[in-house]
């Protein structure tokens, strides 16, 4: 990541990725020099544990699950952008495509998770092969005394957030996992102690070393550090903690105590005019940008693995995207874009004033696009028929919609790409598309509901309706209004001055949020900005609330789409992913089960 074209790309023969995968060798194959491996000579020294490092980034693509060397499957399995386990096991996205496309998500979608899944195991696989490439940076330091201390305590605050970013991931998806430091001999580790704390320890090590800013735009920094660490303090409940954090990273301008924290790029913390630019690869790593994991097209490997590989599936079915129909939104996340006369959204009662859509009707069939209120973000997020997708053309509906009674009639929307810069940021290398849209791991809106849910934890609730009321303004920026084409046969004509929806959204009037009020209202604000960024999921099992939450969505969206048809979210068990089967066998048993599972 920090050298887009990968000139220090490594495969290094990763002796923890092997244990944990159960890979042997023999004599035969130990006696001999593998080709292209290094010695260790070669990497004891600046050049070579940089390599070792930018490795530590690549492994952020999450290839390992594509890796057939590692019992590894297809990219998608492992996303870095999380759009299976965080959006469409969260109830924003419908696995979409047809249902027997794929058949392993579908369980996932309906809280049916068995740990012989194979997804698990690959998404397991890829984030071990992270961590181990950052133990790998560790360890090389303590054997490489030509390096200089300055170059030692940046190489080891790197490889600090990085692994820290796998081990949190980890700890979120599967729960009790196992810890593997730099100083692990024995890999078949138990999995019986929570992992927080020292991921706590990587993430404050990080902010504590990193400067504020960075030559390379990929580099973590301090501050990302500090924000990271203060989301797994969210994920703790450890508030007041988080708090004191984020008192530091938001600048005054957006409510903060401080003077707010900065890109590696050296830019301010702050909010882009428009919402889309965080999805348009033409204006990437923008002031919004805490830590991206950055995406580069046409690098000229022939493959698109760093252009988004693990979302080639999302783009809309029969289109000029080609392929493939997956990742479509929910109706009820479409809904939830409702907005009332004074531009508030219905919290609670959003799937009763529902958005008008064309589900059961073909392209050739007549339909109106909704004429009611809507929050501008819906036509950001989410395709749907009548209203432009970029400067491709109005969504046809059912044209691109693979089986529409599968689920549903929308297309996800911030992963395309614009028609007019599809030669630069679009990757046709493979037989999907890839794009050079960065996904965003953290990006500033997710600070500031963040740190709103902390202040109103703490009962803290003016300062609360503020962060919220920040987010809000911003898309209440006209520069997020939507217009439809000059001419509707001609969209690369460009957009007249007629809104594409009756779009009102307001900020959250002075004094609403209350000891009832601020959290309900938090929470949907997160459901409404980073819908389908893969958040979803995980925000509803740290709250509490995944079992109401997704068994309301299935007895709603059930009665839409085919593909929820066995849903039932068990409270207590699937908060968490099983531990992959195939790992507890490889273990001896020293991994335990989560609770519930087989």
């Amino acid at each position: 990541m920090i050298m887009k074209t990968n000139k220090y790309r490594l495969w290094m023969p990763l002796a923890a990725s092997m244990a944990l995968l159960g890979l042997g060798c023999g004599k035969k194959f130990l006696n001999k020099t593998p080709q292209g491996s290094l010695t260790q000579a070669q990497i004891e020294n600046t050049a070579g544990v940089q390599a070792l490092l930018n490795g530590a980034y690549a492994a952020m693509y999450q290839e390992g699950a594509g890796n057939t060397a590692l019992g590894g499957g297809n990219a998608w399995e492992a996303s870095p952008s999380n759009w299976i386990y965080g959006s469409v096991a969260g109830g924003d996205s419908h696995k979409g495509s047809s249902i027997s496309d794929q058949p392993p998500i579908v369980p996932i979608a309906n809280a049916q998770e068995v740990s012989s899944n194979g997804f698990f195991n690959d998404k397991w696989i890829s984030l071990y092969e992270g961590v181990d490439r950052c133990n790998n940076v560790l360890a090389t330091l303590k054997i490489s005394p030509s390096i200089s201390s300055a170059d030692a305590i940046e190489f080891a605050a790197e490889a600090h957030f990085l692994r820290g970013h796998f081990y949190f991931e980890l700890r979120r998806y599967f729960h009790m996992v196992p810890w593997i430091d730099e100083t692990t001999t024995d890999y078949n580790q138990p999995n019986d102690a929570d992992i927080y704390p020292k991921i706590e320890a990587d993430f404050t090590s990080a902010m504590d070393s990193l400067p504020a800013t960075q030559p390379n735009v990929g580099q973590c920094n301090k501050w990302a550090a500090m924000c990271y660490l203060a989301k797994v303090y969210i994920y703790e409940q450890k508030w007041a903690q988080a708090k004191a954090l984020y008192d530091q990273i938001i600048p005054s301008s957006y409510g903060g105590t401080g003077t707010g924290g900065e890109t590696s790029n050296g830019l301010s913390y702050g909010l882009t005019d428009r919402f889309e630019d965080n999805f348009d690869a033409s204006v990437k790593n923008n002031k919004e940008s805490v830590f991206d994991v950055q995406m580069v097209a046409n690098d000229g490997t022939l493959s698109i693995a760093h252009a988004n590989g693990g979302d080639m599936l999302n783009f809309p079915y029969n289109s000029p995207f080609r392929c493939c129909g997956f990742f479509q939104p929910s109706v009820d996340l479409a809904n939830s874009y409702r907005t009332d006369a004074n531009g508030l959204p219905y919290v609670t009662t959003y799937n009763s004033h529902g958005i008008a859509n064309d589900e059961g009707l073909t392209s050739a069939q007549p339909f109106t696009p909704d004429a009611g209120n809507i929050d501008p973000r819906l036509d950001w997020t989410v395709a749907r028929r009548g209203i432009p997708v970029h400067d491709w053309g109005l969504h046809p509906g059912y044209n691109w919609i693979r089986d529409q009674a599968s689920a549903g009639p929308y297309s996800n929307k911030k992963n395309l790409y614009w028609q007019a810069s599809a030669g630069t940021y679009s990757d046709q290398s493979t037989w999907a598309p890839g794009s050079a849209i960065n996904l965003h791991v953290i990006r500033f809106a997710d600070v500031l509901l963040m740190a709103a849910e902390a202040e109103a934890q703490l009962g803290n609730y003016a300062q609360a309706e503020t962060y919220v009321n920040d987010v809000r303004n911003r898309a209440a920026n006209p520069a997020n209004i939507l217009y439809q084409y000059k001419s509707n046969s001609n969209p690369t004509g460009g957009f007249s001055t007629t809104p594409a929806a009756h779009y009102v959204i307001s900020p959250y009037p002075s004094g609403y949020f209350t000891a009832s009020t601020a959290l309900p209202a938090i929470y949907f604000e997160r459901k409404l900005e980073l819908a389908c960024e893969g958040h979803r999921f995980f925000d509803l099992a740290r709250w509490g609330i995944a079992a109401q939450t997704m068994n309301a969505y299935y007895s709603f969206e059930g009665k839409i789409t085919g593909d929820l048809s066995t849903g039932n979210f068990t409270a207590n068990k699937n908060e968490y992913f099983p531990i992959p089967s195939n790992q507890i066998s490889l273990s001896n048993g020293k991994l335990k089960q989560n609770t519930g599972y087989n």
